[in-house]
């Protein structure tokens, strides 16, 4: 199906049909998105994709709306919005059209669909309120999107229209924004999973670039790794493995004698020509050379294991 027409409703907007229309918009570029609730618009045709009005969920008709009795339900029985069922439908094409290599297309799908399109699922249906967010709230993503909508007195006859499209392309980084780094995030594991097969036993992990690790370090069962060291633009990072995804606990801090040193005072303090950078919370060191990073890893870790049993660091 090549649809002519891309049709929502008219009027204020909310997330989910704007995000809906980040993925449409890609997949069918010479579409014309139209905004109306007027009937001939919203019936269904075999030249349009009609989402959030009309009435009915029926993919075979290109209509995905999920106001009326009867609504379809997520597996689990949460509610989609037209976001989740357009997601649902015409994910992986999106996926596929923005360049996301096949073998990854089902996991950046399923992945994007939980943190990403399910929130704005269950906030559109009410069954999630911002306020989860605590102080927060008011810069999760379906509320700063509406907030681009035009206030009240405003004069200008197409007003929202002109607004609707505006945060169209805010909204559209967003999306763009998420799937790039799920993507990268994948690509990211492949590479830490080669250099984890190649360091073997030892506790420092080099790797090429800066990168996330973490995730492909705990999927490999690497609990002896204490230390990252990878090269920056122009010099060398050397940084410690978070225990967990939430928080900011290592495995293994860096010196307490380095803390907030630099420069000279950093080399002295730590005995290695080069040196040049500790942050005061132990967490992360800069050097000038590959050399100088990886002599400040091995003497780091000679301190971590020699203070710290070894069931200690991996706990």
């Amino acid at each position: 199906m090549t649809p002519e027409f891309l049709v929502t409703h008219s009027g204020g907007f909310h997330a989910d049909e704007l995000l809906s229309s980040v993925v449409l918009t890609r997949l069918f570029p010479d579409a014309r998105l139209i905004r109306s609730r007027a009937p001939e618009w919203i019936t269904p045709g075999t030249d349009r994709i009609i989402y959030d009005v009309g009435g009915a969920y029926d993919p075979d008709a290109g209509i995905f709306d999920h106001h009326q009795r009867g609504a379809p339900l997520r597996d689990d029985g949460q509610p989609f919005s037209s976001f989740g069922l357009i997601w649902r439908q015409f994910g992986r094409d999106y996926l596929a059209a923005f360049g996301v290599p096949a073998e990854d297309i089902e996991t950046v799908h399923a992945g994007f669909d939980a943190d990403f399109v399910l929130p704005v699922d269950l906030m559109d249906n009410g069954a999630l309120s911002p306020s989860a967010a605590g102080a927060m709230a008011k810069l999760t993503l379906p509320v700063l999107l509406e907030t681009l909508k035009p206030v009240f007195d405003e004069t200008e006859p197409d007003a929202d229209n002109l607004a609707f499209h505006d945060a169209l392309s805010i909204a559209r980084s967003f999306v763009e924004a998420s799937i790039r780094q799920s993507a990268a995030k994948l690509r990211a594991q492949s590479i830490v999973r080669q250099a984890i097969e190649a360091t073997g036993d030892g506790q420092v992990l080099e790797l090429p670039m800066g990168m996330p690790f973490r995730p492909a370090i705990v999927k490999a069962g690497a609990d002896h790794i204490l230390f990252v060291v990878h090269p920056r633009d122009t010099d060398w990072c050397l940084t410690g493995v978070r225990r967990s995804s939430e928080g900011f606990e290592l495995r293994a801090d860096l010196p307490a004698a380095w803390a907030g040193l630099t420069g000279q005072d950093l080399e002295t303090a730590c005995g290695v020509v080069g040196a040049t950078f500790c942050h005061n919370g132990r967490f992360i060191a800069a050097a000038k050379t590959r050399e100088a990073a990886l002599e400040m890893a091995r003497i780091a870790v000679a301190q971590a294991l020699s203070s710290q049993s070894p069931a200690a660091l991996t706990a």
